[in-house]
């Protein structure tokens, strides 16, 4: 049920230098690198980073000769991120690669024969969710957070001084009335910046983007802008934090309005229910709040290894609902593709498209013609309207 009155609720988010989000790109990469090769090329990759060393693990399925440009491809991508420190630095980290085969045996479950579908890459559960918060019918509060990091990332890279480095965390506390979010009452932005800058000269440089985020007079004279709050942060990234894949889970999906599947998405690729159906889940979702069918939705979907079919699906409403849900579950499972292959296929998965999902959110981004974030489109407002 949608709360009534005046409440908080808070999302966090990590900018593309942060040391498990670095891990997460660079896993991804990895997955785009074997899909280019081949559209059915498997791969669970795990990416560690510290001081001066980056490290991928995992296996795959496909063509050994990829792994010959992985590490040019990494060292790129570290750069791109903005890493030039002493203590990490794209042109000087140790690269080591510990990517082996696929196991015959998850590939037999997985793999479709004469007499049995494509099965499910793993079991699992996975949730979808939106709402009428945002214009991209995603959580108000890691929208937000989103949003600031992004801009900040931009006011860093065009910032002639150099004064900010990678690595930067947001969280965003929204104040709600009758589920509605109508303004900020605590916000945290802790940025790494170049030694010599004192914590006021950051506030002084940031505050000017923080405020043109936000809608106009959601930041008032009560709001707490917490800036660098320990005051000092200059040692950051793999240097001051290990990273690795898969730590940032809330922040890649509803901020915490809602709940999170069993596994994580990044290095993964389409065969791994963990991911794709959690998108289709998303997709599904989203299609119904922009339908009308309710202003908020929470979807459940859950696989068996091996196992085609889903072997169960869940919604609720939420109180908001215009439909019955089961109503809607029947029309989903009688007409809509859910099979892991099913999934791929509608939502054209088995594409080199991983990359950019890997920082800002995995949902609520802009769907492209070339086919990046296709289960953000509203392809199904048509199919749902009918329920």
């Amino acid at each position: 049920m949608l709360r009534k009155g005046t409440y908080l609720f808070t999302s966090e988010s990590v900018s593309r230098g942060h040391p498990d989000k670095i891990c997460d790109q660079l896993s991804d990469l990895i997955v785009d690198a074997y899909l280019t090769d081949d559209p059915f090329s498997r791969a669970a990759i795990e990416t560690v980073v510290t001081t001066n060393r980056v490290i991928v693990l995992g296996e795959v399925r496909g063509n050994p000769n990829v792994t010959k440009t992985l590490e040019e491809k990494i060292r790129h991508q570290v750069r791109d991120i903005g890493y030039e420190q002493d203590g990490f630095h794209y042109d000087r980290f140790i690269f080591q690669n510990y990517i082996h085969k696929q196991s015959v045996d998850i590939a037999r479950g997985v793999d479709a024969t004469a007499d049995k579908d494509e099965g499910a890459g793993d079991q699992g559960i996975m949730f979808g969710f939106a709402c009428t918060e945002t214009e991209t019918l995603m959580p108000a509060p890691l929208y937000w957070a989103h949003r600031l990091l992004e801009n900040l990332d931009h006011l860093r890279k065009n910032d002639a001084q150099g004064r900010l480095l990678p690595d930067a965390k947001s969280q965003v506390t929204l104040i709600y009335e009758d589920g509605v979010p109508i303004g900020v009452k605590t916000l945290v932005l802790s940025t790494q910046h170049r030694d010599g800058l004192d914590q006021y000269a950051v506030f002084d440089y940031v505050v000017p983007m923080i405020y043109a985020t936000f809608p106009e007079r959601w930041i008032i004279e009560t709001t707490e802008l917490l800036v660098n709050p320990t005051g000092r942060f200059v040692v950051g990234g793999p240097d001051g934090d290990t990273g690795l894949t898969g730590r940032k889970i809330i922040v890649d999906t509803y901020g915490g309005a809602a709940p999170h599947g069993g596994g994580a998405f990044s290095g993964k690729d389409p065969t791994k229910v963990d991911r794709s159906a959690a998108y289709m889940a998303r997709y599904l979702a989203k299609n119904i709040v922009a339908a009308g069918l309710a202003s908020r939705c929470l979807l459940q979907v859950s696989y068996g290894i091996g196992i085609a079919r889903p072997l169960s699906l869940y919604i609720d409403f939420q109180g908001t609902g215009n439909v019955p849900e089961y109503q809607v579950e029947q029309a989903i499972m009688t007409h809509l593709p859910l099979t892991p292959a099913g999934i791929r296929k509608h939502l054209g998965l088995n594409a080199p498209i991983y990359l950019p999902t890997a920082s800002f959110g995995h949902f609520g981004r802009q769907p492209t013609d070339s086919g990046l974030f296709s289960w953000e489109k509203c392809d199904l407002v048509d199919f749902f309207k009918t329920c």
